[in-house]
């Protein structure tokens, strides 16, 4: 049987493993305050392009997006996010347990388009009864988007000029963001991010990293205490070396986006293979996530041979299932599994 349920099956990269047994025995401040933290950070901001930005090292996906969110907005504030958005959708409703609505708007293949949120937070402004509604707070995007697509760079210009305008942040949930980095359809870097975006988070768990993730504030001096804001949302890691040595390894010599490679490549020899024996995309495999809408039939076919996850029911019962792949995944492992299915 082979898995593609998820691509944070495996632990981490040797490279981090051995380092982190290294470390072991040496003694190290709390909570993110040591120099292994600090050398992480240098080498962040390095590769973003951004000097100045403040960098903070969270636990995992959901607990720093809430935690972004939360601190991002004020009390009566809600967060935009496509109706098909990570918080909206597989968060447990996090984003909601912080006292903040999701204002869900609708999508394409999973993005967020700039003058549908100019629609949104422009007709919210102009009605009367605004004072008694949930204020557009803030807007929130993931890339790649929850379907494994991509925003452009200019879909991603256009959405930070509409935010900008409006006063309101733009944040990126970059939890799969290095898989987005390497996918040859991607037009933007890590510059770009930091450029356009008011924070973001430069995901660890799904790309390499036992766990964490590290979020990227360009203009260090937007959220006051977020420090403290972590702490209260349960982020913040006592032995936060152990993510600072991640992602000090992750960032040295290009680590992170070279490992990504390894989930493109085998995700688009999986997808071609999956697409010659008959399985159908309802989106474009961009990324390392590839989507198939499956018959009953075809469903009870596939699952003879891997593990993935379900992803949607539809109304002629079909369903949309998700296959990942990741930075540890083995070509071989998916020349066997398309050899399993009997197709090329």
């Amino acid at each position: 049987m082979h898995h593609f349920d998820s691509d944070y099956m495996e632990g981490a990269h040797p490279a981090i493993l051995e380092r982190m047994a290294a470390e072991n025995f040496a003694k190290h401040d709390g909570y993110g305050c040591d120099p292994i933290c600090d050398s992480a950070r240098r080498r962040i901001r390095e590769a973003c392009g951004a000097p100045d930005a403040e960098i903070h090292l969270l636990t995992g996906g959901t607990q720093t997006n809430a935690t972004m969110i939360k601190a991002l907005l004020r009390p009566y504030e809600g967060v935009v996010a496509a109706d098909t958005g990570h918080i909206n959708v597989h968060e447990a409703g996090a984003v909601e347990a912080t006292g903040h609505k999701v204002l869900a708007l609708p999508h394409t293949d999973g993005r967020l388009a700039a003058d549908t949120v100019a629609r949104c937070v422009d007709a919210f402004l102009a009605d009367g009864n605004r004072d008694h509604m949930v204020w557009p707070g803030m807007v929130y995007i993931s890339q790649p988007t929850e379907y494994g697509t991509l925003y452009s760079l200019a879909e991603l210009e256009a959405l930070s000029r509409v935010c900008r305008d409006r006063a309101i942040p733009l944040y990126m949930d970059g939890a799969r963001l290095a898989y987005a980095l390497a996918a040859p359809a991607c037009d933007m870097t890590l510059h770009d991010a930091a450029r356009l975006c008011d924070a973001f988070y430069i995901g660890g768990t799904k790309c390499g990293a036992l766990l964490g993730e590290a979020v990227v504030i360009p203009r260090a001096v937007m959220i006051p205490h977020l420090f403290t804001t972590v702490k209260q949302q349960g982020a913040l890691l006592a032995k936060g070396w152990v993510l600072g040595l991640q992602f000090d390894t992750l960032f040295t010599d290009g680590l992170y986006l070279k490992i990504a490679r390894q989930g493109i490549d085998t995700a688009r020899r999986l997808a071609e293979g999956l697409a010659a024996a008959g399985y159908g995309t309802p989106f474009k495999p961009e990324t390392n996530q590839i989507f198939l809408r499956l018959p009953p039939e075809r469903l009870q076919e596939l699952s003879a041979h891997a593990t993935f996850s379900p992803w949607e029911t539809l109304d002629d019962g079909s369903s949309i299932v998700r296959l990942a792949t990741s930075w540890a995944t083995d070509m071989k492992e998916i020349e066997a599994f398309l050899d399993e299915l009997g197709h090329p």
